[in-house]
């Protein structure tokens, strides 16, 4: 059973007075953009006003707003002013002169502005295409055509449903929900696929398959996910796709490295999750984690890595010149050298129930996938950390309250003051310190949660949507052999954490970031007393590389 429907291509819509730069812009856009766009023009913000309309009664998307600042009657950020009310997605960009920069940057924070343009904008290869290439594919990130694609059926709080919506998220696959239990689309779809209550969740290709009650990896397939490497043996195999592992595969790849990036799950890691970062450098208006992480696997794939998801490493022995790289498949790839950057995962609620509810009403990290299943009702989020302020501004947008549940005596040793402040002035959220969840009751989904003041003892039971939990770290380095060192807590030492070298194993200085075995390095959260931020991650896989480039010129 599939649908077929003629897709009109998005609207760029150009505005601007002077005639010449009009057919200028819009001669230029319809060069770079004319395959996947379908551009527009107008002589004045009245008239783009008119136009934009129209195309909202015709249910046409809007990409990109492009308008000149001095036009007559209406000025530039009048227009696209009132034009964010119709289309609020699109890209805004200010065509300006060097006299009204100033304006322009004030725009930025009062009015969203996305960006603003200089005249004269040639060349255009070097001074337009690049901004407007960057907003458009922002744009396309989020953009949901209005034709059927891939559809998910299933139960609200069933744990395999969970994990199949969270996996797509994760990986920017859209597809349409569609609950079982409320969606009248549902059943005729059910129905037409030969399902039953046993078969949930069902997966509806864009060409009528059904997948019934799929694996991951068999969906990951479907959709185009790479799962298996291109050849035997790499330069570098990066394991982990968090910042630090995404950073290690953009330098490595570009430096010349034939380079390999095996994540187990989704692209992005840890901050993948994050809603919401406002304190990554060269992002004032901050970005999601979803959005960083869709950045960085555009650009290792430019510049050519190989990146295989959900794909597992399973374990890793060393057979000079090579190291040994066994996937979950059981098949085995070999590598000059290897980067573990596994990252960590959040620590499980130590409650009665939480276990059982996983994936039914307690959730670990999975804010953004989950949100709307706490509209208008009550979310805690358990946690002191950004991840958890993070989520509780972002869960805040949809549930009446939102209540964050520390165990600490508050939040500043450890969240960003700008997190802090950002909490204390949001009137839907509150703050219970030294508090823990005890207990966490539901037949079949969450119902109520107990909470335990510390300081009194006393209990209390809650009736809450959802529990999204933030709390602690756990590295992954299970599959590592025991000859990579590790901390009591099993973070991966390297450098001078590892003391001196054993004699014979190398005359070399050991690197800071590599490991016991020799052409094995760490970087990112998974390593001993690494810093928890995602900036020093993406230093530690950018460094990584050249302590590989060296490796291999010593090797």
């Amino acid at each position: 059973m599939s649908v077929e429907k003629a897709v009109a291509k998005p609207l760029i819509v150009a505005v601007d007075d002077d005639p010449s730069v009009l057919a200028a812009v819009s001669r230029d856009l319809r060069r770079h953009y004319g395959e996947e766009y379908r551009v527009v023009r107008a002589d004045s913000g009245q008239r783009a006003l008119e136009l934009v309309q129209e195309a909202k009664l015709r249910g046409d998307a809007v990409a990109l707003f492009l308008a000149d600042q001095r036009m007559p009657r209406m000025s530039g950020l009048e227009f696209l002013s009132q034009a964010r009310e119709l289309f609020p997605d699109a890209r805004r960009v200010l065509l300006t002169a060097y006299a009204d920069t100033e304006a322009s940057i004030r725009a930025i924070n009062e009015t969203q502005l996305h960006y603003y343009l200089l005249k004269p904008w040639d060349p255009p290869e070097e001074r337009l295409y690049p901004v407007l290439d960057d907003l458009l594919d922002d744009w396309r990130a989020t953009w949901r055509p209005t034709f059927a694609g891939l559809t998910v059926i299933g139960h609200a709080y069933a744990p395999s449903t969970h994990a199949l919506k969270d996996f797509l998220t994760r990986n920017l696959v859209p597809f349409r929900w569609l609950d079982v239990e409320v969606a009248p689309e549902a059943e005729p779809l059910l129905k037409a696929a030969g399902a039953g209550p046993a078969d949930l969740p069902v997966v509806v290709l864009t060409d009528g398959e059904a997948l019934l009650a799929p694996e991951l990896a068999e969906v990951a397939a479907r959709v185009g996910l790479k799962q298996r490497p291109d050849l035997k043996s790499y330069d570098l195999v990066i394991v982990g796709a968090g910042p630090a592992g995404l950073a290690a595969a953009v330098y490595g790849a570009s430096e010349g490295l034939s380079t390999l990036l095996v994540e187990a799950e989704a692209p992005g890691g840890q901050a993948g999750l994050s809603s919401a970062i406002e304190n990554y450098l060269g992002f004032p208006s901050g970005l999601s984690g979803s959005d960083l992480a869709r950045r960085a696997v555009t650009q290792a794939r430019r510049f050519g890595a190989e990146i295989l998801n959900p794909v597992r490493a399973t374990g890793l022995r060393r057979e000079d010149p090579y190291r040994i790289v066994t996937l979950s498949d059981g098949s085995e790839v070999g590598a000059r050298a290897v980067l573990v950057a596994t990252g960590v995962a959040y620590r499980r609620l130590d409650a009665p129930g939480a276990d059982e509810l996983a994936g039914a009403g307690v959730y670990y990290g999975a804010a953004v996938t989950e949100a709307m299943a706490v509209k208008d009702g009550r979310a805690f989020v358990v946690g002191a950390g950004n991840s958890a302020g993070q989520a509780a501004m972002y869960l805040s947008r949809y549930a009446r309250e939102v209540l964050l549940i520390v165990r600490g005596s508050g939040l500043g040793a450890s969240m960003s003051s700008y997190l802090i402040a950002q909490l204390e002035a949001n009137e839907r959220v509150k703050v219970r310190c030294r508090t823990v969840v005890a207990r966490v009751h539901g037949e079949g989904r969450l119902e109520r949660v107990t909470l335990r003041d510390l300081e009194s003892g006393r209990e209390t039971d809650e009736e809450v949507a959802a529990v999204f939990v933030f709390i602690g770290a756990t590295p992954h380095t299970g599959w590592l052999p025991d000859e990579v060192a590790r901390d009591p807590q099993g973070y991966v030492l390297s450098g001078d954490d590892l003391g001196p070298l054993p004699e014979g194993v190398s005359r070399r200085d050991r690197a800071w970031l590599e490991t016991s075995v020799p052409g094995v390095f760490v970087a990112g959260d998974v390593r001993h007393r690494s810093v928890k931020r995602i900036a020093s991650a993406v230093g530690e896989g950018a460094m990584t590389v050249q302590a590989v480039h060296r490796y291999l010129a010593g090797s």
